[in-house]
């Protein structure tokens, strides 16, 4: 290195070739995403102003088709522009048309699961329902899948009855979950995903991405056929924690699905529960496995949907997940968090990841920053620098937002930016304009560090969250002490060449670091430094990001923090 740059926080869009890689990788680090106020001449002033790279704009999934068609199509959580769905469908046709003339890409937001509507009712069934029943249009579409009925398509409880909701009460309407085990639901998502690249998306971010408890017969099939054929870590460098399989070995035997589940008859058992998320105090190795095999199975069906066939219509298709992480929540919460390490991210172009509330409430005096530091390095590591994006749940911290991604890797975007605020507008202007002003550092940059602290993953899969303790103290304490730090799960199948360039290696239940540990940058403990490396080398650029606020009084009616002043 001979050059040092400072930034005071702080992208930029095309593809570069890394090595071991087949295909360009997208890159980007402007975007923004609106689910609300897209509709009007001042979304396209906000877009000319801010000259993002990648828009997170439109919807091509259940939402889409649950509700276009309704009087209720102009509400959460898609806010459709117009009634009708190929009036909606030519009104988001011609958005994309607006992008692509601004060089800007455009990504469909694809709800793959969540349907609204009712089954049937003094007026037939409505919503969901009503339009594949009746709506469903070939020209667009393509063939119907050989399905009449469409509660066959749905996830069941153990009774067989359709699990349902009522938390949005959209219209009076209940809310269901396609099971996306079902083959005939991944041809209806297969034809989602032919509509909107049809009406001119980059691209699709999967949202919804769930499951349930779900006992329908592809579930239980899938889950038995997940145990005769599970396999094993085959790195003896890092054995089990709570068992001791063979590397490489395939599948349980029925002595093991006898002392360690209760299982006597795997073909003929009747499982009580098929969970996905749920209370890690609650945990029980047989949980940890439906919860494994819950999130292999929607990975595949992520792949089957969205590689195999969008990518057979469109080779250069961008495609995403909208996930939620929070604090590191880890077996009640995170979409990947018991992936495989070879699944992880595999394929995908970005990924999103929401902090909810942890991003939102600070405590300036007690060292609370609801800062995404610690998450941004976490899944830059794991996703092996691709882009990235953090949601957070407010829209006071404009700035700082921006200037967190920036610094560690990820994509600054606009989400709930107040478009209608002169005052925000100008934030993205100029934030993002000094981003495209000095995309020569943040252009496939990497991180620079001399430091590593493992993310436990590995306990985690064991169901040890206790480990995240130890982990989140230590980062903390790196973070307070301005130490230069990268983040990489401990499960990687090459940690130890990923390792071997870090003068120091925490591991997160060893408090004791391997090597020295450089902290000689000093700044205020409000203040989190980064640096990083640009693609051409030759320099390493710091980064300082200020948490520091204007704080409200906590509310008097629960004691909780404010989100305090600024944008």
């Amino acid at each position: 290195m001979n050059g040092l740059r400072i930034f005071f926080a702080f992208a930029f869009a095309s593809t570069a070739l890394f090595a071991g890689e087949k295909a360009p990788r997208t890159e980007f680090t402007r975007m923004v995403a609106h689910w609300a106020k897209y509709d009007g001449p001042e979304y396209w002033e906000f877009i000319d102003d801010a000259n993002p790279e990648l828009a997170q704009f439109g919807f091509y999934g259940a939402h889409f088709y649950s509700l276009g068609h309704t009087d209720f199509h102009g509400g959460y959580p898609a806010h459709l522009p117009v009634k009708g769905l190929n009036e909606c469908g030519k009104w988001f046709q011609d958005a994309n048309k607006e992008f692509k003339k601004r060089k800007i890409m455009v990504i469909g937001h694809l709800n793959v699961e969540f349907l609204v509507g009712d089954i049937d009712g003094p007026d037939g069934p409505r919503g969901f329902f009503k339009w594949y029943r009746d709506l469903w249009d070939e020209k667009t579409l393509g063939p119907k899948p050989p399905v009449e009925d469409p509660v066959d398509f749905l996830e069941k409880n153990k009774d067989g009855s359709p699990i349902e909701s009522n938390s949005y009460k959209i219209g009076g309407m209940k809310e269901y979950w396609a099971c996306l085990r079902n083959p005939h639901w991944r041809t209806v998502l297969k034809a989602f995903v032919k509509a909107g690249i049809d009406r001119g998306v980059d691209g699709f971010i999967a949202n919804y991405f769930y499951r349930h408890d779900c006992h329908c017969e592809h579930c239980q099939s899938g889950f038995r056929e997940y145990l005769k054929t599970r396999t094993w870590d085959a790195n003896p460098k890092k054995p089990s924690l709570n068992r001791h399989h063979a590397s490489g070995k395939v599948g349980y035997t029925k002595k093991e699905l006898h002392d360690e589940f209760g299982i006597d008859d795997l073909d003929t058992h009747v499982f009580d529960e098929i969970v996905c998320w749920h209370k890690p105090e609650e945990s029980t190795p047989l949980r940890r496995e439906m919860l494994r095999w819950s999130q292999i199975s929607n990975k595949e069906a992520f792949d089957e949907v969205f590689h195999e066939h969008g990518r057979s219509l469109k080779p250069d298709l961008i495609t995403a997940q909208w996930n939620h992480l929070s604090n590191f929540s880890q077996i009640k919460g995170d979409e990947r968090c018991m992936l495989p390490a070879s699944l992880w991210g595999k394929d995908e172009s970005y990924t999103w990841y929401s902090m909810g509330a942890s991003g939102v409430h600070t405590n300036i005096k007690e060292g609370v920053l609801a800062d995404g530091t610690l998450q941004a390095r976490y899944i830059r590591g794991a996703f092996d620098d691709k882009p990235f994006t953090l949601g957070k749940y407010e829209n006071v911290r404009t700035r700082v937002a921006i200037a967190e991604l920036a610094a560690n890797g990820g994509a600054p975007m606009g989400f709930y930016a107040r478009i209608e605020s002169p005052e925000a507008r100008e934030v993205f202007k100029t934030y993002y304009g000094f981003l495209d002003r000095y995309r020569d550092l943040y252009h496939s940059n990497r991180p620079h560090a001399n430091t590593v602290l493992l993310f436990p993953r590995s306990s985690i899969h064991e169901g040890f969250v206790e480990s995240l303790i130890g982990f989140k103290h230590l980062g903390r304490l790196l973070l307070k002490q301005n130490v230069l730090f990268d983040i990489l799960p401990d499960d990687l199948p090459d940690l130890e060449a990923r390792t071997a360039k870090y003068k120091a290696v925490i591991p997160a239940l060893d408090a004791s670091p391997v090597g020295p540990i450089d902290h000689s940058i000093q700044a205020p403990e409000t203040v989190h430094v980064s640096a990083t490396v640009p693609a051409r080398g030759g320099e390493i650029d710091l980064h300082f990001v200020n948490y520091n606020r204007e704080e409200f009084p906590p509310n008097p009616k629960n004691g909780r923090p404010n989100p305090g002043k600024g944008t």
